[in-house]
């Protein structure tokens, strides 16, 4: 691929940033407050529009509810559009209330299952009213002993949650289904695997799709080859990036394994080219978004960072001669086929988007611009330092 053609698939990359990131957050250990970290969500979406600005591939936010509800959510859909950016994936909160300490849709008691309805009926609205198109599910179901309860009957109670809130979504619109290999339940899990996502996914229709997140897999899962699955199948909808060294790290994206990244973007690009046009349909919808919990990290440094990332690794995957792997891989040819990937990878990238920022009016390096201007200085000197309430990590 010749670099026009790079510039040109680098203009529709797009990748969200989650408006809890904004705020102070932390472990379960401590949270530290940072000066002009954000206090509201009004303050949030100023501070994602401030990312998209200085890298022009993040127009969209985020949102959670209820951490980030307000009395008129379509006003917030006005304030996030003057400011140039949109509202992205809508993420419902079915793990803090005291009620869900059994599950939430999947709990014993129908009671307790009519409130995380409701919940994720007034997410749909919030949706219809901001114009947002992703509903973003992650449940925190599980439990912690054998025969604490039944699990097929846990099954049928997700499924049938799913199934009606699936049919109150506004048309063109997906609910993503995550999935996580333990935590906070340690015995089992509703939704442990991309398998029982996908399952779900198949039996509610094009309305649902799996997302992927990155830090929600056990130590040397294969992830590319998830993507790669799901692709196929035509439902992967959506990712959700970081990175782990452990478990549910929740770091800068790419700073742990950078390789693993590019291979999910090389899986990525080849499905958006693939013959099969049901397969290059679902790569051209994914939904990419970070989610990110900065601990110790600047807030918006740390965002801008982890979104120059993807970007790089993004282009690197568009790097690979595809011919030529074609053709190692028909030939058997293992190390000629290893070593056309990981040219790409080696590939420093950094001068071809310098190139492709200078030629939209953005700085060539987006961090540094960030530190030296203006809204870094404005922010800690108006907002100061804030107590620690997030809601992610406290």
């Amino acid at each position: 691929m010749d670099q026009e053609a790079v510039m040109a698939r680098l203009d529709a990359q797009a990748i969200e940033t989650p408006s809890w990131a904004f705020g102070n957050t932390g472990s379960r250990f401590k949270t530290f407050p940072l000066p002009g970290a954000a206090r509201s969500v009004w303050e949030k979406i100023e501070d994602a529009a401030e990312v998209h600005r200085q890298t022009g591939i993040a127009p969209r936010v985020a949102l959670h509810i209820p951490w980030d509800r307000v009395d008129d959510p379509a006003a917030l859909g006005r304030f996030a559009a003057s400011r140039g950016i949109g509202i992205g994936a809508i993420n419902p909160n079915l793990f803090q209330d005291d009620d869900y300490r059994l599950g939430s849709l999947t709990h014993p008691q129908a009671a307790v299952r009519a409130k995380a309805a409701a919940h994720l009926e007034e997410c749909i609205a919030i949706m219809k009213a901001t114009g947002s198109t992703d509903l973003s599910l992650w449940f925190a179901d599980g439990t912690n002993y054998a025969g604490q309860d039944d699990f097929r009957a846990r099954r049928r109670r997700l499924r049938g949650g799913l199934e009606a809130c699936a049919a109150l979504l506004p048309e063109g619109a997906r609910m993503l289904i995550e999935y996580k290999f333990f935590e906070p339940a340690f015995y089992y899990t509703d939704l442990a695997d991309w398998g029982a996502a996908l399952a779900h996914a198949r039996a509610i229709g094009p309305q649902a799709a799996v997302l992927v997140d990155l830090g929600h897999h056990a130590q040397g899962v294969n992830i590319e080859s998830i993507v790669a699955v799901l692709l196929d199948e035509g439902k992967l909808g959506g990712f959700h990036f970081n990175a782990r060294r452990y478990a549910d790290d929740d770091l800068i994206v790419g700073s742990v394994n950078p390789l693993e990244l590019f291979l999910i973007y090389a899986e990525l690009v080849a499905a958006e080219a693939d013959a099969d046009t049901g397969t290059a349909a679902c790569a051209r919808t994914v939904s990419y978004m970070i989610d990110q919990s900065f601990n110790i990290e600047e807030k918006i440094e740390g965002m801008i960072l982890s979104v120059l990332n993807c970007q790089e690794a993004y282009a690197k995957a568009l790097l690979i001669d595809r011919a030529a792997l074609a053709a190692a891989q028909e030939a058997g040819d293992v190390l000629g086929a290893h070593r056309i990937v990981m040219e790409a990878f080696r590939t420093d990238v950094r001068p071809l988007l310098a190139g492709w920022r200078r030629r939209r009016n953005l700085p060539e390096d987006p961090v540094m611009a960030h530190r030296d201007g203006s809204y870094l200085r404005e922010i800690r000197r108006d907002r100061g330092t804030a107590a620690a309430a997030s809601g992610y990590g406290d």
